[in-house]
């Protein structure tokens, strides 16, 4: 009766009741602290989306958080999105480590979100793949149903350490990223600095804020309102300062040993 035995002791394909529960009590957990910040802030808790980062994380227990409720993952690499996406059905997948240009046609095939578009390069040479993989036409609007979902990466803290826009350049280059009508801006994305503490990050949060709003005042804009911000060690600050989507892996899937860098 079933298949073989997983790695994780249950039957191939079917989650180990076990770690259904432990994801349920963890997933819990996190959202109760998101409560506990959105009150603290006046916000509905509801606008603050849970993204479980599984990276590194077997697709067995992957699998089991899905039927915990994890629905939304995130994944550092294209290579890792590309063999778990098969193995584990019934989730939506965010690309939220680096996308290298000669990987953007893969990520495209596998995500439903790219989360770290840091350059207008990137951002063109993905809409023009879009048009190419969906049988759009080469220019011009497109359905939204159609389009590509992606965020902008922004390092509002001038960190040599991190990947993403320089503020003013981002401001240069968005209105040509927002003529490119395959691809739908939902909104911003940061990665913080290592801090000493969890509320030392509130800064670039409220930086990531501000500059969303700044963009988004000018006439015509298409940049969404997302801010894709905060992790396991400081979310609760990323979401009293506005974040709407968190991404959380140590708090869900326990510590993990360092990863290779990402290859995007």
């Amino acid at each position: 009766m079933g298949g073989p035995p997983g790695r994780d002791g249950s039957l191939a394909g079917v989650p180990d009741p076990a770690l259904v529960a432990a994801y349920r009590a963890a997933r819990a957990g996190v959202l109760d602290a998101i409560a506990a910040a959105a009150a603290r802030a006046g916000r509905d808790p509801s606008g603050v989306t849970l993204v479980a980062v599984s990276k590194t994380v077997e697709p067995d227990r992957v699998r089991a958080a899905v039927a915990a409720g994890c629905t939304v993952l995130g994944e550092n690499r294209v290579q890792e999105g590309e063999t778990k996406r098969p193995a584990v059905p019934g989730a939506t997948w965010h690309l939220i480590g680096p996308l290298q240009a000669n990987k953007a046609r893969r990520a495209i095939e596998t995500f439903d979100v790219i989360e770290t578009v840091d350059s207008l390069a990137l951002a063109s040479r993905l809409d023009r793949i879009v048009r190419e993989v969906r049988g759009l036409p080469v220019a011009g609007g497109v359905d939204p149903a159609l389009r590509l979902r992606v965020l902008l990466q922004a390092n509002v803290d001038d960190d040599p350490a991190k990947a993403g826009f320089d503020p003013s350049d981002l401001a240069r280059d968005l209105p040509e990223i927002e003529t490119l009508g395959a691809l739908d801006i939902l909104g911003l994305m940061t990665v913080g600095r290592l801090v000493s503490s969890a509320e030392a990050a509130r800064p670039t949060f409220g930086a990531l804020r501000e500059l969303s709003l700044r963009l988004r005042e000018r006439p015509g804009s298409r940049l969404g309102p997302a801010l894709s911000m905060g992790m396991s060690h400081d979310f609760s600050f990323a979401v009293e300062e506005g974040a709407t989507s968190v991404r959380v892996g140590t708090a869900i899937f326990g510590a993990r040993p360092p990863a290779a860098p990402a290859d995007g």
